[in-house]
């Protein structure tokens, strides 16, 4: 016959079970509050420096280039075809020099037909004064005869006043005779007017046809003077810089046509990022860097505006140019700012804007392993920045870009 089995009690069981369960989140609240490993950083990569105290030069660091202290552009007068370019850009050049020559038929027609005008000018002065003296000559003449007319009606009525004494002239011939002499005397003395208002005005007259002879001389000088300038010279001793021009190119009036530079005498343009121009004054030293040498110098211009994110910066040179030192060469200029003493100081890190706060990793002093502090930042130059607070003499910190290891706080050098 079948014996009915009892079941066997899994009690046990689950106690084994809830314990594995209970084990395992112990050893995991164990790993997880044991530190992290810190990640390996390779030492030869990082750039390392120790923080000092003394004085920190402020400095702003801008690219430029060399341009002249004097350019003298050479335009064109008048428009003309060009016919001659005896030198071309780099020559040196003297005070008269030739530069090019034009040529345009009109201006040298315009220059006949104001010559010409002279001529007529001239020609009409002396018709007019001509015509003026011979109306004179006439007028002095019918002076001569109201003079001896009067003089003769004068003595007329002397001799009538004589004889209406004796009783030999009537009353009535001693009147004509007097009112005669009267009006011979007036005569006289209007044509002397007259002669003296035609003196006035043939002053005037004289004066204006010579106006017009002058103003006719100065436009003919003037279209001589634009027939000149189609010969173009240099203006002064210096060096050709630009000549862009071909034979047979036609240029229109105004247009530049050359640019002399005295040579030698060359200043620095740099373009200063306009976050850090704030800080640039007249008068400031200042480094440029040739590529051949060093030479020295000294702000004298900001300009006021601010063009593609920059500030133009002229700088003077001060004693003479390193060799190669030539019109457009490219240049690093560095401005002194000031000089901070006594300051704690460090190369300037990767990452980081002055006046802030920012996390650097201070190695240990076994220099294995590296923990990030926080570090309030001050003024910043060009390779080196003001320390605040969080760091001290001596502490050697990575100032090599290390946002790859943000998310750490620890990192071992190997």
């Amino acid at each position: 016959m079948d014996i009915a089995r009892t079941p066997k009690k899994k009690r046990g069981k689950y106690i084994a079970i809830g314990a594995g369960v209970v084990a395992f989140v112990l050893l995991t609240l164990v790993l997880g509050s044991l530190p992290t490993a810190a990640p390996s950083v390779e030492r030869s990569m990082l750039l390392i420096d120790s923080v000092q105290r003394g004085t920190m030069v402020r400095a702003v660091r801008a690219p430029g280039t060399l341009v002249p202290e004097q350019v003298r552009f050479v335009s064109a007068l008048t428009a003309g075809r060009i016919e001659r370019l005896p030198v071309r850009p780099g020559a040196t050049v003297t005070g008269g020099s030739a530069l090019l020559d034009m040529s345009n038929p009109d201006v040298q027609l315009e220059a006949l037909e104001a010559g010409r005008q002279v001529t007529t000018a001239e020609a009409a002065l002396v018709n007019l004064e001509t015509q003026l003296q011979t109306q004179r000559l006439t007028q002095e003449a019918a002076i001569a005869s109201a003079e001896a007319a009067a003089s003769e009606a004068k003595r007329q009525a002397a001799q009538m006043a004589v004889l209406g004494k004796q009783q030999l002239a009537s009353a009535n011939d001693m009147a004509l005779a007097n009112e005669r002499a009267t009006e011979q005397s007036a005569r006289l003395n209007a044509e002397k007017s007259r002669l003296r208002v035609m003196d006035g005005a043939m002053a005037r007259q004289i004066a204006l046809q010579r106006t017009e002879v002058q103003r006719a001389r100065s436009i003919a000088e003037f279209q001589q003077a634009r027939v000149k300038s189609m010969h173009v010279v240099a203006p002064e001793n210096g060096v050709l810089q630009t000549l862009p021009l071909e034979l047979g190119q036609w240029v229109v009036s105004g247009q530049v046509l050359a640019t002399v530079a005295q040579p030698g005498r060359l200043k620095a343009l740099l373009r200063v990022p306009e976050t850090q121009a704030r800080d640039v004054v007249i008068g400031q030293p200042v480094e440029i860097d040739t590529r051949n040498g060093i030479a020295k110098g000294h702000v004298v211009r900001t300009d006021p505006s601010v063009q593609n994110a920059t500030v133009a910066v002229e700088v003077a040179l001060d004693g003479a140019l390193p060799r190669g030192a030539r019109p457009d060469l490219s240049v690093d200029g560095t401005i002194e700012i000031e000089r901070l003493p006594d300051v704690l100081h460090v190369a300037r890190p990767a990452y980081g804007q002055g006046e802030s706060t920012v996390g650097l990793f201070k190695l240990d002093r076994d220099g294995k392993y590296a923990t990030r502090v926080p570090v309030k930042l001050g003024r910043t130059s060009v390779n080196a920045i003001q320390i605040l607070q969080g760091l001290a003499v001596g502490d050697r910190v990575i100032i090599s870009d290390m946002t790859q290891w943000d998310n750490v706080d620890r990192v071992k050098l190997r």
